[in-house]
């Protein structure tokens, strides 16, 4: 490969459509009350973008220079294979740190620049603590995902701040009930990473990576995700009935047979590799979910 179509593999682009999958979910919801602004749509977007580029990158180095990518089944990573030496990498890190702080705060200002300043502050804040999320998954002593918290990063951050976040930028106005399709989007995300979890459990032990998937075992992180994916459609269905509009509104439950697939294959994989094409599967029907439930809502 050559030297851009190597950054570009380990920008892992793939990974985008869950990563977009609660802006559009958020922004949705919004249209659905009549409150859209293509720029804070486009900027949502853009930081998001920037956010998950940064994110995989630092994975790639944090993992990296751990040696825990080593052993990893699936597609390889770029210090891993020695395509990308840990200096150039770190260099890129910081790069999209940059970009992310100076895309995530022009959203914030532009987004709310008709309420008191300590709104786009706030957003502001979240932006730099998304930023900090995104590195310190792996990098570092104490990188949370070594410790088994990235789950949790995954609902706040893919879910709740995501589609709340990207809710409250069009509308400026909030309702609790927005973290019922926020977590059920979270949920899905979570579900992902269990799968990338439950394929790497083998390199994590070796490289001392506590992942919620290695503390629960093989059978306790099936049953995990099979509580992830019930729990989603629950949350979901939940909201339709606290905010009923019309039979478009389950327009999600075309997803349902994607879900229905990819548990019954998670319950009878019995290797790494089996989990491979099940975590892409399950991106994308994060992604169909959230356009679908988004797009119920504003028919």
């Amino acid at each position: 490969m050559s030297g851009i179509e190597v950054w570009i593999a380990a920008a892992r682009l793939r990974t985008l459509p869950l990563a977009f999958a609660s802006i559009i979910l958020g922004n949705a919801l919004a249209l659905a009350q009549d409150k859209f602004d293509l720029w804070i749509f486009i900027l949502s977007l853009l930081s998001t973008l920037f956010y998950q580029v940064l994110s995989n990158y630092a994975n790639d180095y944090g993992d990296g220079i751990k040696g825990t990518d080593a052993k990893r089944v699936g597609e390889a990573r770029a210090i891993a294979s020695g395509l990308i030496s840990p200096a150039a990498m770190k260099r890129a890190v910081g790069l999209f740190t940059m970009l992310s702080i100076l895309s995530g705060t022009a959203l914030s200002f532009y987004a709310c620049r008709d309420l008191p300043w300590m709104y786009a502050g706030g957003f502001t804040f979240l932006g730099l603590l998304a930023t900090w999320s995104a590195i310190n998954y792996t990098v570092g002593p104490n990188a949370y995902g070594y410790a088994g918290l990235g789950d949790l990063f995954v609902l706040i951050f893919f879910g709740w701040v995501g589609v709340g976040g990207s809710y409250y930028l069009q509308t400026t106005t909030w309702s609790w009930t927005i973290l019922l399709p926020a977590s059920a989007v979270g949920l899905l995300a979570m579900a992902v990473l269990n799968l990338n979890n439950m394929r790497d459990r083998e390199g994590d032990a070796a490289s001392g990576k506590k992942t919620l998937a290695l503390r629960l075992g093989v059978q306790g992180s099936k049953a995990y995700h099979t509580v992830l994916l019930i729990l989603a459609f629950d949350l979901a269905f939940l909201y339709n009935r606290l905010h009923p509009s019309n039979i478009w509104q389950n327009l999600y439950f075309l997803t349902l047979p994607l879900i229905i697939l990819n548990l019954r294959k998670v319950l009878k994989a019995s290797q790494p590799k089996d989990y491979e094409p099940l975590l892409k599967q399950m991106a994308l029907t994060t992604l169909f979910f959230a356009i679908l439930f988004g797009l119920g809502k504003t028919l």
